[in-house]
């Protein structure tokens, strides 16, 4: 495994890479791996011939007052993880290599980023496509491989590739979870012993919203309300949005006809979580 810090090195190893392998595939990731992440290094492998994993803690998609300064950051431990996993290259640069200081260029899918997450995080998705389509750029993959957790980042990524024409395709792989149906995060870790059994809200949420839904419930509010009366138990968690919408336009959707995206936010102290779900009808 190579680990590699600048921009130039990482074109020509990604060059040689594809010459080589044939297909590249890459994890973006901000580090601080879980089994979440590695379950995405896996589909990478049995997709490609060679793997790229980028740890890059980004600080554009942070806003002011968040935890950009904190957020964990393991790259010892995270390298000794994707090593095991056969992981060809890691990219791992620096704030200064890849932001000029006078940066003036920013990416915005505009209609996408200002909802769910958009909404509560404003300028975050502009962060989020901004490095995505750098690390494309430089790295040029034939795959890229997501996480569904991260459904409203997905959306976006999924229409700047179409509408940008580049031609690494992208994968989205399924959300993995604590066996208790807590979401992997790398946010957990902030979680008090109380705020981690309180976070089991937000799974708790989507699974009361699908039981109506299975038992032929297909108005949206309904479903909604269900899941805001789990909160209402749940006094330690603040619901930030529980939202049912279109799964590439992320418009909300008031009678459920088609596949939907249940999605969820809320903080357990000052830690942040989501999760979400998809129905079909």
């Amino acid at each position: 495994m190579r680990l590699v810090h600048t921009i130039e090195e990482m074109r020509e190893q990604s060059r040689a890479a594809r010459a080589k392998a044939g297909h590249l595939a890459l994890v973006p990731t901000m580090g601080a791996l879980h089994q979440g992440h590695l379950s995405l290094v896996r589909a990478a492998g049995a997709r490609a011939s060679a793997v790229a994993v980028s740890i890059f803690v980004n600080p554009t998609q942070f806003a002011p007052g968040e935890d950009f300064a904190v957020y964990p950051r393991t790259l010892a431990a995270d390298l000794k993880a994707l090593e095991a996993e056969g992981v060809e290259l890691v990219f791992a640069p620096s704030v200064d290599e890849m932001y000029a200081s006078n940066n003036l260029t920013w990416v915005v899918v505009e209609g996408l980023s200002e909802r769910l997450c958009g909404a509560s995080r404003p300028g975050h998705f502009r962060g989020v496509s901004t490095v995505v389509l750098k690390l494309l750029h430089i790295i040029t993959p034939d795959s890229a491989f997501f996480g569904q957790k991260d459904a409203l980042q997905v959306a976006i990524i999924r229409r700047m590739v179409r509408d940008l024409n580049l031609a690494t395709t992208i994968e989205v792989c399924p959300i993995v979870r604590d066996p208790d149906g807590l979401a992997l995060s790398s946010r957990n870790r902030y979680l008090t012993p109380e705020d981690r059994q309180s976070a089991l809200v937000l799974s708790r949420s989507l699974a009361q919203a699908e039981k109506l839904f299975k038992g032929g419930e297909r108005r949206s509010d309904r479903l909604i309300q269900a899941a805001k009366q789990a909160f209402a138990r749940e006094p330690r968690a603040r619901l930030d949005y529980f939202e049912i919408v279109d799964l590439d336009t992320i418009e909300p959707v008031p009678t459920i006809t088609q596949p939907v995206l249940i999605a969820v936010a809320a903080f357990l102290g000052r830690t942040r979580l989501i999760d979400n779900l998809i129905l079909t009808p």
